[in-house]
């Protein structure tokens, strides 16, 4: 459920009419609802009452800072994947207590600069790693809490580029390898074995995934418990979907009844990194129209939005709807290309989508944006990024500025010899 609704034939964001957002703030924009951003984390934290645990927000999905504030102050942690991700955390408050750090490459700036914060854990993926910890604690004179991040090799059912639990990902360490990682770990003077880890992927529509994978997990918490391991968390990942088409995915409540009756007597804490669930359909991507152009076999629709605001169309293949800011009664409804202006014939939102006609002027708003949108955004064609803006109670609250020309070269220097 989100808060982008029609009144009297205008699309709202909460109580704030969308052309409104466009003639302050500007096109392309991102907008997002701050009463569904609220609405949608306590579900999932609520959902999870009755075992202890803790909701580390998954940064990569949408990492603004208002947006990371916002979190904390629902007492969200953090999934983070860089060091730029916990500076990001560390600036919005988010506690170190409640931070893990995740991701196959931390480099030992990274893994230093999470260690002098003392974030609650780091989430290992090799024995590569494993040792790299180490030595970094050791030149600090710390012990590092690490859980081991183990690939159960369950297919999620989703998108190969999101799919991370099967042998042949990066990600993780493979089941069957566990208990030998878990003896090197135990080797290691600086290294404390706190807890156990797995994420399957993103944008899973149904719970038997989820279950099916923490039992392998489970059997093997029972392995490393015999060979002395004390393990306090286990760390369930993220990857709930959301609907962008027609996907019916569960609610947190069914994940919910699903996995606590597998944890509620181990007495350990319970993590999950839920992202794309919390701010997906918290957002979208507003958009003017350029041009419409009639094309040999096709018609265009050409907007001032495009691949570098929101990759997934281009990347994935992914199907975001696309709306009128303003319904018109009785639209012809036409099969069209949404494209963008960027030199690329990737660049675009939408293909073969029958949707009302629109002509140059009109508004048309991208849904389910808010996961995976911003954060991926880049200057490809030199373009600069667009601003982000967060509604409540009828306000407005620009929380990123759109960038400037100046900002592209910000950071570049001609050298003398060009001079």
């Amino acid at each position: 459920m989100h808060d982008f609704q029609y009144r009297h034939g205008e699309l709202h964001c909460e109580d704030v009419a969308v052309s409104r957002i466009a003639k302050e703030v500007g096109t392309p924009c991102y907008v997002y609802s701050h009463t569904t951003l609220t609405r949608h984390y306590r579900a999932f934290d609520g959902a999870f009452r009755s075992v202890p645990h803790i909701v580390a927000f998954a940064m990569k999905a949408n990492s603004n800072l208002a947006i990371l504030r916002l979190m904390a102050r629902e007492g969200s942690g953090a999934d983070i994947v860089s060091g730029g991700e916990l500076y990001r955390a560390l600036q919005a408050g988010i506690a170190p207590a409640k931070i893990v750090f995740a991701g196959v490459g931390k480099n030992r700036q990274e893994i230093r600069y999470a260690l002098e914060n003392d974030i609650l854990m780091f989430n290992v993926e090799s024995s590569a790693e494993l040792r790299a910890i180490d030595e970094v604690a050791a030149e600090l004179g710390r012990r590092a809490r690490v859980a081991l991040r183990i690939n159960p090799d369950i297919d999620p059912m989703t998108h190969p580029y999101i799919s991370t639990g099967l042998k042949k990902s990066k990600f993780g360490i493979s089941a069957d390898r566990a208990l030998d990682e878990y003896k090197l770990a135990s080797s290691l003077k600086h290294i404390e074995v706190v807890g156990v880890h797995k994420h399957i992927g993103s944008q899973l529509t149904e719970v038997t995934p989820f279950v099916d994978a923490l039992k392998k997990v489970l059997v093997l918490v029972e392995s490393l418990k015999a060979h002395g391991a004390h393990i306090r968390y286990i760390n369930i990942g993220g990857g709930l979907g959301i609907t962008y088409l027609d996907e019916v995915p569960p609610h947190p409540q069914e994940l919910a009844d699903a996995i606590s009756p597998l944890v509620r007597d181990l007495k350990c804490v319970l993590i999950m990194e839920p992202g794309r669930v919390i701010v997906g359909n918290a957002g979208i991507l507003l958009t003017s129209v350029l041009y419409t152009k009639e094309g040999e076999s096709k018609r265009f629709i050409i907007v001032d939005a495009a691949m570098n605001d929101l990759i997934r169309p281009s990347l994935y293949g992914a199907y975001h709807e696309i709306r009128p800011v303003r319904e018109v009664p009785h639209a012809k409804t036409v099969t069209v290309d949404v494209v963008g202006p960027v030199c690329e014939s990737g660049d675009f939102l939408a293909k073969d989508r029958a949707m009302p006609d629109a002509k140059p002027g009109d508004l048309l708003a991208v849904m389910s944006a808010g996961a995976y949108g911003f954060v991926m955004a880049s200057n490809y064609n030199s373009r600069p990024r667009v601003p982000e803006v967060l509604v409540k109670e009828g306000q407005i609250h620009v929380i990123r500025a759109r960038e400037e020309f100046a900002d592209l070269v910000r950071g570049e220097v001609i050298p003398d010899f060009l001079r």
